[in-house]
């Protein structure tokens, strides 16, 4: 999608749609007052209303609702944006021209960023489709109080969309596609930006001693990797770096413990929290963000070959700590545990941030909109829970309660991998905790969020969202550039 910023009076480009962000309550003129008043429009948020065009006022027009103009904030602006964009998209117009009276650059960027963002579309592998249901609009023209200031302020925000839809990219990818090593060469590739990137393959974790990640891929044809990502923007290269780790189960059978065949598709997005890790790199060195940041992915496939993982095998972590697994479909975990410690053994970070689609508790505790935040560390959760809030990437604190540590207490080994179903989301990161040695920690469960079906929110096409990128990027811009 090509972005412009223009100003107000600027002429219409032949073949444009203009959308008018119009707020609840406000007044119409003319032909307007007339379409307006024989419609239930009211310019309420995510309203949109086609109407006639004027003479010279584009080859359609459409209003746009933004709600109340009290509550029209960075946010609102991207929702309207993207609201503008699907009404048109299928229009067969080439340009989208949204009009936002009086936008400040801020407004009208954020606006910018919520056309790229509900533009995006996977659709690499169709190769049959009427022309009537592929988007027509190529062009996004978006009018600024100060059209120059705003194209000047929008590199950042476009690095954002890019690096939003490089991750909705991986997590939509087919597991026979993006498997362990093709997902480490896409990383490798972002070298381009400026990262530094390391693979470790299975014979270097084995000498680390990883037999806890290394026990969930033994059972797959596909090798085990460990990838190592590193930004280096801050003034100091010296200086201790911020830390993310990014669960990356590449497709999830549930090994053994093999899931139900119903559903089972969906399961190769269970790498979204790496995938999350991974977009976030991208936009830090795609705005040059000035701080140093690690990027850690654990990447493997859950399989159940004959070599596979067995319920009530026990293996040996990184840390020293052996744990008892009792259900192979509880992987993820493993895969983090020991992640989790080689992250901060190596790189002694000034804390760490997890993601992961861990639990379907998450989901049962907080819906499909919000992730779960577990911490040991209030002001990091306090931070990603702000950032959450700018960003509209909806985050839940969740209790660690010390008493739950019983139910992954295992009678022939240092834990268990799974604590039963009471509290399965809260068990799940007391169990991570385990291996972060004390360090300040943060896990984010997402799998309740990396995956839209049916998504009510405009920026957010059906599919994989990108969710974590975004709030962990203005976290790493608020609280720890400089």
């Amino acid at each position: 999608m090509e972005i412009e910023f223009v100003a107000a009076d600027a002429p219409l480009a032949p073949r444009t749609a203009v959308a008018r962000v119009v707020f609840e309550g406000q007044a119409q003129e003319g032909a307007l007052a007339r379409a307006v008043a024989a419609s239930r429009f009211t310019g309420a948020k995510g309203q949109t209303l086609d109407v006639l065009a004027p003479e010279g006022g584009g080859d359609r027009l459409v209003l746009v609702g933004a709600g109340k103009s009290e509550a029209f904030d960075a946010l609102a602006a991207e929702h309207a944006g993207a609201s503008a964009y699907n009404a048109v998209k299928l229009s067969g117009l080439e340009t989208l021209r949204v009009e936002l009276p009086g936008a400040s650059p801020e407004i009208a960027t954020r606006a910018a960023l919520g056309v790229r963002l509900a533009c995006y579309r996977f659709d690499k592998y169709r190769t049959k489709e009427a022309a009537e249901k592929k988007p027509s609009v190529v062009k996004t023209q978006v009018t600024a109080a100060d059209a120059d200031a705003a194209l000047a302020a929008f590199p950042p925000l476009a690095a954002l969309a890019d690096a939003v839809s490089f991750t909705r990219d991986l997590v939509s990818e087919p597991a026979n596609i993006l498997y362990p090593a093709e997902f480490a060469r896409r990383v490798k590739e972002l070298e381009r930006l400026g990262l530094e990137i390391e693979v470790l393959g299975e014979p270097e974790m084995a000498a680390l001693g990883m037999g806890s990640l290394l026990g969930v891929g033994q059972g797959s044809i596909r090798e085990s990797q460990l990838v190592v990502m590193r930004w280096n923007g801050a003034s100091d290269p010296n200086a201790q770096p911020v830390a993310f780790v990014g669960k990356g189960v590449c497709f999830d059978t549930g090994g053994i413990s093999i899931k139900p065949a119903d559903g089972m598709e969906d399961m190769k997005w269970d790498m979204g929290g790496a995938g999350a890790v991974t977009g976030l790199m991208h936009v830090l060195a795609g705005r040059k963000a000035k701080v140093n940041a690690i990027g850690i992915l654990g990447l493997v496939e859950n399989m159940p070959d004959g070599n596979a993982q067995r319920p009530g095998d026990v293996v040996t972590s990184m840390s020293g700590q052996t744990i008892e697994v009792i259900n192979t479909d509880a992987e993820g975990r493993l895969v983090l545990a020991d992640a989790l410690w080689y992250c901060q053994d190596r790189f002694k970070p000034r804390f760490m941030v997890d993601l992961a689609t861990l639990t379907g508790a998450i989901i049962i505790s907080l819906g499909n909109d919000y992730a779960g935040c577990f911490s040991n560390n209030d002001e990091l959760a306090n931070n990603l829970l702000d950032a959450s809030g700018k960003e509209g990437e909806p985050l839940w604190r969740l209790p660690l309660p010390e008493a739950y540590n019983k139910q992954i207490e295992s009678p022939i080994a240092d834990l268990k991998n799974t604590g039963g179903r009471p509290a399965g989301s809260i068990t799940a990161a007391l169990f991570l905790q385990k291996f972060v040695n004390g360090l300040p920690w943060a896990h984010l469960d997402i799998a309740s969020t990396a995956w839209k079906k049916g998504s009510t929110v405009p920026t957010l096409p059906e599919g994989a969202t990108g969710y974590g990128v975004r709030l962990l990027n203005r976290m790493v811009q608020d609280r720890y550039e400089g």
